[in-house]
C-alpha cells in the first residue's frame, strides 16, 4: 500500500473541531473527508472507500458513532474506526473496541495522540491488506502441490520438472537439506502417467545397510533369523508406480551394485529366493552429496550415477532464492493456523524483515518450522519478531556485499542484484530503483 493515499473519514457535528482536525490529516498526508452528522458520514461510506474513520460517539440526529461502528462491521467495510468521546463515555468506548473498534480518543486530546492512533489504524490496515495481497498471489502463482515459488532461481528447476515428469525417465534431485527435494520428487509421481499407482520413499540415510537391503528387496521365510514370513520390498510396493530413493548418496557400494542389477535387468530376488521376481517402477533419487565427487573419490559407482543422472534437477538453496520469503511463510501461516484451528494469522513488518534477513542454513524447512513455532506460541493476531526463535528475531540486515577475488564482471554484477532483491524482497521496481538501473536490465542479467 506504500503507493496508495491514505484517506480518512472524520465525523464530528462540531464544525471548529472538524476544521481543525482536516488541518492536521491533510498536513500528515491523508486525503480527508469529512461529515457533520452520521447519516452523512453512512452515505460517504457507500460511494467511498476509506483506510480510516475518525468519528465522535455522541453525536445528535439518529445515527451515532457506535450506528457507524456496527454498520461497517455489518457490511464488511475494509477500514479502521477510531473513536473520539469525552470523559464520562469511556465505558461506553470500551464497548465500541469489544464490538470491533481500533480505538479510542478521549477529548480534549493533544494532537500527537490522535495523529498517532490514526496512524497506527492505517498500519494496521496497511497490514491486512499487504497480507490479502499475498494469499491472492499465492492462490495466483503457478505452483505444483506446496511447490511455492516466484524467483528467477526457481525457473529452471520447475521448467525441468515439467517437461521431464510425463516421461519415463529416472530423475536425479540435488540440494541442500531442505530445500524441497521429497515436494519435487511428489511431482514427479503426480505429473506422470502413474499418478495412479503408488508412491513409495525410503530413506537410505535412515537405515542400517542390513535392514535397508531386506526393506528394499522383501525376503522370504527363513532367509535369516526372525524371517518367519515372506515379506514383499519396497521395490514390490512400487510396482508400476513411483519409488522414490532419498538421499542415495549414502547407500553403500554393495547395496549400489544390487540397485544397478534392478535397473538394467527390471527383476530382483528377494533374501533368500532362488528366483528373481519382475518388476516395473520409475525411480527418482534424490542426495545432498555431490555425486560428481562421491563417485571421482570411489564412494560412489560411477555406472549407477549414470543410470540415475539421466534428467537432473538442481534445486538452489534458500539463500539464493530469498524473494520466495513472503510467499512462503505467508503460506506456512496460514497452512499452520488451520492446522491448529487458529484464527488467521499476519506476519507484520518488522517480522517479516526479520525473515528476510535470516541466511536460513536450513532452508526451506528452517523456514517451515520457525513459522509453525510462531503460530503456536503467538498470543497476538499478528505475528511480531519475538514470536520466532532468537537467532531470527535479532539477526541484522547485512550493509555490505562481499566480493571475492577473482570474481567476474558478470558474477559481481549478479551477486549484486540478488543481494539487493533480498533486501527489497524480491521487488525489481525497488531494486532497479536503488542500483540506478532499468528493470528489464535486472530480468537480462538474472536471466
Amino acid at each position: 500500500m506504500n503507493d496508495i493515499v491514505k484517506s480518512l473519514l472524520i465525523v464530528d457535528d462540531e464544525q471548529e473541531n472538524l476544521k481543525s482536525l482536516r488541518r492536521i490529516f491533510v498536513k500528515e498526508g491523508f486525503r480527508v473527508v469529512t461529515a457533520e452528522r452520521g447519516k452523512e458520514a453512512l452515505e460517504q461510506l457507500r460511494t467511498d472507500s476509506f483506510h480510516v474513520v475518525l468519528t465522535d460517539l455522541k453525536m445528535p440526529g439518529e445515527v451515532d458513532g457506535m450506528d457507524i461502528l456496527k454498520t461497517i462491521k455489518t457490511l464488511e467495510l475494509d477500514c479502521q474506526v477510531v473513536l473520539m468521546t469525552a470523559y464520562g463515555t469511556i465505558e461506553t468506548a470500551v464497548q465500541a473496541i469489544k464490538s470491533g473498534a481500533y480505538d479510542f480518543v478521549t477529548k480534549p486530546f493533544r494532537k500527537i495522540d490522535i495523529v498517532k492512533t490514526v496512524e497506527r489504524g492505517y498500519e494496521k490496515m496497511a497490514l491486512l491488506e499487504e497480507n490479502r495481497l499475498l494469499r491472492e498471489k499465492l492462490q495466483r502463482i503457478e505452483h505444483t502441490e506446496e511447490i511455492i515459488w516466484s524467483s528467477a532461481a526457481m525457473q529452471k528447476p520447475m521448467l525441468t520438472l515439467k517437461q521431464a515428469a510425463p516421461s519415463t525417465a529416472t530423475v536425479l534431485i540435488q540440494g541442500e537439506s531442505g530445500t524441497g527435494k521429497e515436494l519435487f520428487a511428489r511431482a514427479v509421481h503426480r505429473l506422470s502417467d502413474r499418478n495412479n499407482k503408488p508412491f513409495i520413499a525410503i530413506n537410505c540415510a535412515a537405515l542400517p545397510e542390513s535392514i535397508l537391503e531386506s526393506e528394499l528387496f522383501g525376503y522370504v521365510k527363513g532367509a535369516f533369523t526372525g524371517a518367519a514370513a515372506d515379506r514383499d520390498g519396497r521395490l514390490m510396493a512400487a510396482n508400476h508406480g513411483t519409488l522414490f530413493l532419498d538421499e542415495i548418496g549414502d547407500m553403500s557400494l554393495s547395496l549400489q551394485a544390487k540397485l544397478l542389477r534392478v535397473l538394467q535387468e527390471g527383476e530382483f530376488e528377494r533374501l533368500g529366493a532362488n528366483h528373481p521376481t519382475k518388476v516395473d517402477f520409475r525411480l527418482v533419487a534424490a542426495t545432498n552429496r555431490n555425486l560428481r565427487e562421491e563417485v571421482e573419490n570411489r564412494h560412489f559407482r560411477e555406472d549407477l550415477y549414470y543410470r540415475l543422472n539421466v534428467i537432473n534437477i538442481q534445486l538452489p538453496p534458500f539463500r539464493d532464492r530469498k524473494e520466495d520469503i513472503p510467499l512462503l511463510a505467508q503460506h506456512f501461516v496460514q497452512k499452520y493456523c488451520e492446522k491448529n484451528k487458529k484464527e488467521l494469522k499476519t506476519l507484520t513488518p518488522d517480522a517479516m524483515e526479520a525473515l528476510l534477513n535470516h541466511p536460513w542454513p536450513g532452508n526451506v524447512r528452517e523456514l517451515e518450522k520457525a513459522v509453525e513455532r510462531a503460530v503456536v506460541l503467538s498470543t497476538g493476531g499478528a505475528l511480531q519478531p519475538h514470536d520466532f526463535f532468537e537467532e531470527i528475531s535479532k539477526g541484522t540486515p547485512p550493509n555490505e556485499i562481499t566480493v571475492s577475488f577473482g570474481m567476474s564482471l558478470e558474477e559481481i554484477e549478479q551477486k549484486v542484484i540478488r543481494e539487493t532483491l533480498q533486501r527489497t524482497a524480491g521487488d525489481k521496481k525497488l531494486a532497479a530503483q536503488i542500483l540506478g538501473i532499468a528493470v528489464r536490465t535486472i530480468y537480462r542479467k538474472l536471466d
